[in-house]
């Protein structure tokens, strides 16, 4: 039998008092027959990763700035084991109100803003949705994806989201750019991925893609076939043939898509 100390019996009790013990003792007093000791210990250490994780500081928050949790750009938004990391964003800053002063219109300035949150995330290892900027923003998600499409068309770039950097949704953008960089600007696939933020096998993937349907609408199939036969969807397809008839010269004999 090990006798304990006086300091030890007049102490021990204080390792109650923290979080971790607390949480283990809720489980062993409401669920006593569902998790043994070990377990609860596990369960409660996840739990206090949690909460710190989400548990920021207002002091550390500056005016204009949210807390969110978005996808971990190591896992996939539509994955089983889907991760979410929480970020800050700055919805509203000085620029904004500078742009907003000077008359710039609303629906302008959330360009610079769609494009500051998407960095802002990725930059601390998460990527942002549609959805999830057109909840911030209380805005339609297509509209959202609209506006960040004018604002990679005027400073001709990409930004890091997961349509993009995962190929979730119905995003072309980063396809259209590759496929342009490819065919119009004549560059290698190594300068298309830096260019673009994506790796050299996504940029070959696309470029696969691109060329595949190059050759069954050159040769006269319609986009039913090439939709199949491609294995893409038909937008895609629609988009890629839109493209072939734009910066492609067209054959003779070539069938038209609906």
């Amino acid at each position: 039998m090990i006798i304990r100390s006086d300091a030890s019996h007049h102490y021990s009790s204080a390792h109650k008092r923290f979080i971790k013990p607390c949480i283990e003792r809720f489980f062993e007093t409401e669920l006593p027959k569902t998790f043994g000791p070990n377990l609860r210990s596990i369960i409660a250490e996840k739990l206090l990763d949690i909460f710190y994780a989400n548990n920021v500081d207002a002091k550390t928050l500056k005016s204009g700035q949210v807390l969110w949790n978005a996808v971990d750009k190591n896992t996939r938004v539509d994955a089983v084991n889907m991760k979410t990391i929480p970020v800050i964003m700055t919805l509203v800053n000085n620029e904004d109100v500078n742009r907003l002063e000077n008359g710039m219109p609303m629906s302008e300035n959330r360009q610079y803003v769609i494009a500051r949150i998407t960095k802002e995330a990725h930059q601390q290892g998460a990527l942002l949705s549609m959805r999830d900027i057109g909840i911030l923003l209380s805005i339609n998600p297509s509209t959202i994806s609209s506006t960040r499409i004018a604002y990679e068309k005027k400073y001709n770039t990409a930004l890091p989201h997961t349509g993009n950097l995962q190929d979730v949704g119905t995003c072309l953008t980063h396809k259209y750019q590759i496929v342009y960089k490819s065919i119009v600007e004549k560059k290698n696939p190594k300068t298309i991925a830096s260019e673009t933020k994506h790796s050299i096998k996504a940029v070959d993937r696309y470029l696969k893609d691109f060329h595949r349907v190059k050759t069954l609408y050159l040769d006269g199939k319609d986009t039913k076939y090439i939709r199949v036969v491609a294995n893409i969807s038909e937008h895609v397809s629609k988009q890629y043939i839109e493209m072939i008839e734009q910066y492609v010269k067209e054959p003779k004999n070539i069938k038209k898509y609906a």
